[in-house]
């Protein structure tokens, strides 16, 4: 299948935006000329507009995997545009555009590399966008400028499916289909009136959206694939006809003269509704107007004393309960003799009362940590508050020492005790201290607390990952430092056994070879020999090798599985010195994923770290005949 040569679509672009905006300024200049000529409005009916058009898309190509090159095409479509205001309108709108697909780079396949695959493309967008007219609406020239949103269908043609099926014990292509996602559209555009009803348009946009995946895989296959990355990026030009629909404009009739103002009026003052407390603001307002609508001024009085700005609004905070005495005197800015008095009212303030926390609770008081399976782990705090008449609706805050606390802004909320930190072997128990804050609508608050007691059996310890060198299953000098200086001497102590879980990176071979009886050597996977040769390390009890009794080493290896953080040792740091390497088993941070996670686990115990799929005991065997590693 072929593709025609691309272009430079984003150069295009620049290019052909930078012409329409140059012809939308023009258009703006020729309107603003025409108005101070005493000509700005044509009064052309455009209330509704349909447009068929066509014209060029470009995509730029995206260089994500073997890279995604949409070709020059062209587009074809119609707009329908309701312009409610004479600047504002909503269009709604189809393209159907032909971009045939290919990707750019050669497909690695084995030790050869295989031509780009191509297929035939259309895409179907059907979108809806605010629309800004840059002149009012009824002028014979109308530049505007839009963007919007909406859904492309991506639509590989049956010609590319059924060659996509044939090819793909090559390509693995079988899945080739049709791709729909979210997409943006931007730009600009110029309406001509050629009569009342019809005329001319040109719009220049762009296109945006995810990278279309087409069926195809998102990974390495060792055939075609796309990416799950990196975004699309388009233009279009197009050249369309204009039907215009609705009525010419009619000026309205000239209005007779308005009639002489009418007095002022004082209106009332309002916000004394409700509670009036000691020590909160008290916000007044006037209602006072005129019908001439002249500009007003405020004197405000409190107890009879100047207060306040020119406004018709008024604030104080009493600082004592009483009653207070407010009036305000409004006059007309342009004729100072026209005044009017609202007041005096007469506000009476009450006693503040701080709130009161009546009880906490804490149902059950006594959890237990996360490890604990079948344990407790949450708690319901509950309690009992009242505010005065002056202190208004009552928040609450739960706030706890250690922990998490569910639904905190709440009287009734819950305690989790999962997120608390133990650290050693041992069973341990902390109490944490739940308070409730209560505030009322001044700031005030009040705080009362319970406790909690957490109870932990022991806990597992994690050491730094031994580390391998690619496609390597040795236990280099460093990794036998971590084994048996930091891990054999604690486990010697009793209170520990150890688990070793095994890792391979992605890019290493998945089996390796190792020695067998009588010459003859077998296959086993990498990170399953990686854990047998670390606990051969421990266990083997020869040259420098560790002294564990086998039933105190457990085993797991998890092939690629990489949900753990990696926590690599690595000699020559400040927490480890350099260690001599043998040729080829020096590490660094990039193998930090070929590795050997060492788990220290309470002798006896039932608890294992998250990363333990399949816990294994050591296979006698096959430890014996590993002996020593060197």
């Amino acid at each position: 299948m072929e593709c025609r040569p691309d272009c430079k679509p984003i150069n295009a672009a620049f290019l052909s935006l930078s012409l329409c905006f140059c012809t939308l300024a023009s258009a703006q200049d020729a309107a603003n000329s025409k108005a101070k000529s005493g000509n700005s409005q044509v009064l052309l009916p455009d209330t509704v507009e349909l447009n068929a058009f066509g014209g060029v898309s470009l995509f730029a190509q995206v260089d994500e995997g073997l890279g995604t090159r949409l070709h020059r095409g062209g587009t074809a479509g119609g707009r329908v545009t309701w312009n409610p205001t004479s600047i504002f309108g909503v269009e709604f709108s189809y393209n159907f555009m032909v971009n045939n697909v290919s990707t750019v780079a050669p497909i690695p396949r084995n030790f050869s590399l295989l031509p780009p695959f191509n297929f035939g493309n259309q895409i179907h967008y059907y979108a809806v966008n605010p629309v800004f007219n840059l002149l009012p609406r009824g002028h014979r020239v109308q530049p505007s400028i839009t963007f919007g949103v909406g859904a492309a269908q991506f639509a590989p043609t049956g010609k590319a499916k059924t060659y996509a099926t044939s090819v793909d014990a090559i390509y693995h292509s079988a899945g080739l289909g049709t791709s729909t996602d979210w997409a943006l559209n931007y730009g600009g555009g110029l309406k001509f009136h050629i009569s009342d009803h019809f005329g001319l348009r040109i719009d220049a946009r762009g296109f945006f959206s995810p990278v279309p995946g087409f069926g195809l895989s998102r990974v390495p296959n060792g055939g075609v694939y796309i990416p799950d990355a990196g975004h699309l990026n388009g233009f279009q030009a197009t050249l369309g006809i204009v039907a215009f629909l609705g009525h010419k404009y009619v000026p309205p009739a000239p209005q007779p003269p308005p009639p002489p103002p009418a007095p002022l009026s004082a209106g009332t003052i309002t916000g004394a509704e409700g509670n009036l407390c000691e020590g909160r603001a008290i916000t007044l307002h006037s209602t006072a107007s005129d019908p001439a609508g002249h500009t007003l001024t405020y004197a405000w009085k409190l107890n009879g004393a100047e207060s306040g700005t020119n406004s018709p609004d008024f604030s104080f905070t009493p600082n004592n309960a009483g009653d207070f005495s407010v009036q305000v005197i409004i006059s007309d800015v342009s004729n100072p003799s026209r005044t009017v008095t609202a007041g005096p009212l007469t506000l009476t303030v009450k006693e503040y009362v701080l709130p009161q926390i009546a009880s906490v609770d804490v149902t059950p008081p006594s959890l237990t940590c996360s490890n604990d399976t079948s344990g407790t782990h949450t708690a319901n705090l509950s309690g009992t508050a009242t505010a005065s008449a002056c202190g208004g609706n009552l928040s609450y805050k739960w706030t706890v020492t250690e922990g998490s606390v569910s639904n905190d802004t709440s009287l009734n909320s819950t305690f989790d005790s999962s997120t608390l930190s133990f650290t050693g072997p041992q069973a341990q128990s902390k109490t944490v201290t739940a308070t409730l804050t209560v505030t009322d609508e001044t700031g005030k608050s009040a705080s009362k607390s319970t406790q909690i007691t957490v109870s932990c059996p022991a806990q597992f310890v994690r050491l730094p990952d031994v580390v391998f060198s690619k496609n390597n299953a040795r236990v280099n000098n460093c990794g036998k430092r971590i084994l048996i200086d930091e891990a054999a001497s604690r486990i010697e102590s009793g209170d520990y056994d150890i688990v070793l879980v095994a890792h391979r990176d992605t890019d290493e071979r998945a089996e390796t070879r190792v020695a067998g009886r009588r010459g003859r050597a077998s296959t086993v996977p990498l990170d399953e020999q990686r854990a047998l040769n670390s606990a051969a390390v421990l266990t083997a009890g020869t040259g420098t090798c560790g002294k564990i009794d086998l039933s105190r080493v457990r085993i797991d290896w998890v092939g690629t599985d990489q949900t753990s953080d990696p926590q690599p040792g690595l000699c020559g740091t400040s927490n480890r010195p350099a260690a001599r390497e043998r040729k080829g088993a020096a590490v660094t941070e990039a193998d930090r994923n070929r590795r050997v996670e060492v788990y220290l686990v309470p002798h006896g115990g039932q608890v294992m770290p998250p990363s333990v799929k399949n816990s294994r005991p050591l296979p006698e065997g096959a430890i014996k005949a590993l002996g020593c590693p060197r």
